[in-house]
């Protein structure tokens, strides 16, 4: 079975307040459709962790992002191969972001600032990078 890394930004709002930067998938996504969840990439070859992020914030989002810390991860068999998410803490340095942007993979459909609770959904769905933030922030 062939592994696949990805990674997926936790952005948090500008404001502090709490509120976090959420992606809606599109509705004919195979594996999550509709769903809001966050902004992630698979890894290229030789692409480190924190190059993802960047690459991510730019095709993803259309902006600059600065990687922070990983802030946990998860692994979990899908049909064919079995993958590896990491959520990392990002931060915005330039630009707004916008959807969809005109690069391959997955492109979102809409965006907004959301609670990290939004998550639950597609977490319950088999979102790997939800279920790491929302065990994350769940209490000891």
């Amino acid at each position: 079975m062939y592994e696949k890394e990805s990674i997926s930004l936790v952005i948090p709002h500008p404001r502090g307040d709490g509120r976090i930067l959420l992606v809606r998938r599109p509705d004919d996504d195979e594996s999550l459709p509709g769903l809001w969840g966050l902004p992630a990439a698979s890894l290229r070859e030789g692409e480190s962790a924190e190059d993802g992020v960047r690459r991510a914030g730019r095709e993803k989002l259309g902006i600059a992002v600065g990687p922070g810390r990983c802030i946990g991860e998860a692994e979990a068999d899908r049909p064919g191969y079995r993958i590896r998410m990491r959520d990392f803490e990002a931060r915005i340095e330039s630009g707004a972001p916008a959807v969809p942007q005109p690069f391959g993979g997955t492109q979102y459909t809409d965006w907004r600032w959301g609670e990290p609770a939004d998550l639950n959904p597609a977490a319950d769905a088999g979102s790997l990078c939800a279920r790491i933030l929302r065990d994350q922030k769940s209490p000891a």
